[in-house]
């Protein structure tokens, strides 16, 4: 399950084009991965064009439920992670 999850966030990028960071659909997919407010289902729903099937489904609803259990600190940092990730790339 460990390495899905992997796969599914090295896929991603590979899909975007230029964007205003590079890549508009990784930006959402990551907004709404450390948003509290969206639940399992609206992020599955948001990622069905990736799913392979209902393994992929699963390991999708194990990596949002990981995230729900984080505090608004940690969600935050990863935001803040993510962006700088983001700008390094870009130099």
């Amino acid at each position: 399950m460990k390495l899905l999850r992997v796969l599914v966030l090295i896929a991603l990028p590979l899909y975007c084009s230029a964007g205003s960071s590079g890549c508009s659909p990784l930006e959402e997919v990551i907004n709404k991965t450390i948003d509290s407010q969206v639940s399992v289902e609206e992020y599955q729903n948001l990622l069905k064009p990736y799913s392979s099937g209902p393994v992929t489904d699963q390991a999708l609803a194990q990596l949002k439920q990981c995230f729900l259990s984080q505090s608004n600190e940690t969600l935050s940092n990863v935001g803040v992670m993510m962006v700088t990730m983001v700008s390094s790339n870009e130099l």
